[in-house]
Order: structure tokens, then C-alpha cells, then sequence
């Protein structure tokens, strides 16, 4: 139910139009298990690079270390990128949506086939673009270029150069962004249009 997800966009009026304020960081959030077919190498590989051309920006993660599962990845491995000062690493948190509001763009480069990631409607459903691979399951929830922007699996220059035009966008483009990722979810995946689908398929099974 997107009545859920708190929408309280500040008017365009109020919005400042230039690029990269030096007073406001420009901060990305990934939200996933840490897995590698998460993408989670691709991510911190293009805050790696965007790191050095962009210091003012944020690169931060969430989700829990899945040590059971083949992919997982290290809790090493990601103390490793803490240390090297590449990502944030915050958790497991039950209720995302405070940390969503904080982030200019959610990013899940996921590198297989998913079904539709949760986080990405939530992000979307709350006026936040999305960076999210070309692969079935992702490229359903973002309109390219409009309500955020596909990229190449298992490439993070690609994933760099997407999550660096997020950067380079003013306040006012990016709440119009995020405002067409909120119409998306509105017209095409509000629980009740979802079931209603559903059900017209299965009548027409049934006939």
C-alpha cells in the first residue's frame, strides 16, 4: 500500500537550483543483503571512483551479512571498505524509510534476474530516483532517464557514470525525478492495482 510510504515534497519555489551546494553532501543508499550478485562490489567500485572527482558525496549501505549464502561478502571485506573511507556501512535497520528520506538516489545494481525489489519501490514511492541495472525484475521499476536511470550489469564504470549525472543534477530536476518515480507507482504498482490485475488473469483463466 503506497499510503505507507510518506510523500512530503517541498515545493519547487523552495528548491535550490544549482549543482553540487557546497553545503549539502549528494548521498546514495543501497539497500540489500550483502551479497556480491547484489552488485554490492559494483557499488562501492563507482564510489571508489566518484570518491576522488566528487569528495562531497556519500556512499552508504544496508542490508545484513548473509554468511550462509555463497555470495555473501565478508564482514572483512566490508570493515575493509569502511576503513579505505569508500561507504558507509549502516546496518540492519527494520524501518528503512527514515534513511531513504536522507538519500538523494537509491542504487540496487543487482547482477541477476530478481523479482521486484522491494527497496526500489519504496525508494520510488517515496520521491527518490533509482539507479538499478537493466535486468528483468529491476528495469520494471524505473523509467530511464525519467524516474531514474538503468545501467549495465556488472559494470561500474557504467553504474559511475549514472550515479555521477545524478550528482550533476540540480535540487529542481531531482524532485521532478523523483516525482515521476512516485507517479510510477502510483498508476503501476499501488497493492491495490497489483491484486487487481491479478485477478482480472485469473478470470480470464477461469472463462
Amino acid at each position: 500500500d503506497l499510503d505507507r510510504f510518506t510523500y512530503t515534497p517541498i515545493t519547487v519555489n523552495q528548491l535550490s537550483p544549482k549543482v553540487n551546494n557546497e553545503k549539502k553532501k549528494t548521498r546514495f543508499l543501497l539497500i540489500a543483503r550483502m551479497l556480491w550478485d547484489k552488485g554490492v562490489g559494483e557499488y562501492v567500485q563507482a564510489a571508489r571512483l566518484l570518491t576522488r572527482r566528487y569528495p562531497r558525496t556519500e556512499f552508504c549501505m544496508i542490508g545484513f551479512l548473509d554468511f550462509q549464502n555463497p555470495e555473501a561478502i565478508s564482514e572483512a571485506q566490508v570493515n575493509e571498505w569502511i576503513s579505505e573511507g569508500i561507504v558507509q556501512y549502516l546496518g540492519v535497520i527494520n524501518d528503512i524509510r527514515p534513511e531513504i528520506v536522507k538519500a538523494d538516489c537509491v542504487v540496487l545494481p543487482s547482477l541477476f534476474r530478481e523479482g521486484t525489489p522491494r527497496s526500489l519501490l519504496e525508494a520510488a514511492a517515496m520521491g527518490r530516483p533509482i539507479i538499478t541495472t537493466n535486468s528483468v525484475g529491476c528495469r520494471e521499476t524505473v523509467d530511464d532517464g525519467v524516474s531514474g536511470y538503468l545501467c549495465i550489469p556488472s559494470d561500474s564504470i557504467d553504474l559511475s557514470k549514472k550515479m555521477e549525472r545524478i550528482i550533476q543534477l540540480n535540487d529542481t530536476q531531482r524532485y521532478e525525478m523523483g516525482r515521476c518515480g512516485r507517479k510510477k507507482m502510483e498508476t503501476q504498482f499501488d497493492e491495490q492495482i497489483v491484486v487487481q490485475k491479478y485477478l482480472e488473469v485469473i478470470s480470464r483463466n477461469l472463462c
